[in-house]
């Protein structure tokens, strides 16, 4: 039984991964993203990266609207998808948050370039 509950929670993961690079791909494109995860949700797991020349100050954007991901150096977006925690509609929301922060240029304000030591 127990590896059955584990399993589940394995493909929602992926379903969950899959689902927001599907998104992401389909509703940001021209706003500077590049998977940089593999694409193969067995490769990648519960976790999607893309790139973005300003990565830092975007993820800060999400942060301030409730997206909680990290960056890491030098252009990285991390997103992690907990299959107990996320729902398929947290990835539609966490798309549509990022889809605006980008179209508006919410992130180009100071108070989101400024480096703290955590993300």
């Amino acid at each position: 039984m127990l590896r059955a509950d584990a399993q589940c929670r394995v493909d929602k993961s992926r379903a969950l991964s899959e689902l927001f690079v599907a998104l992401v791909e389909s509703r940001c494109t021209g706003q500077g993203l590049v998977l940089a995860s593999p694409r193969e949700a067995q490769a990648r797991g519960g976790h999607v990266a893309f790139r973005h020349a300003q990565a830092y100050a975007v993820m800060q954007a999400l942060i301030a609207r409730g997206v909680i991901g990290d960056f890491r150096a030098p252009d990285l977006m991390r997103f992690g998808f907990a299959p107990l925690y996320n729902r398929y509609a947290d990835c539609w929301h966490a798309v549509d948050t990022l889809r605006d922060v980008l179209q508006t240029a919410a992130w180009d304000r100071p108070e989101f370039k400024q480096r703290h030591a955590v993300t």
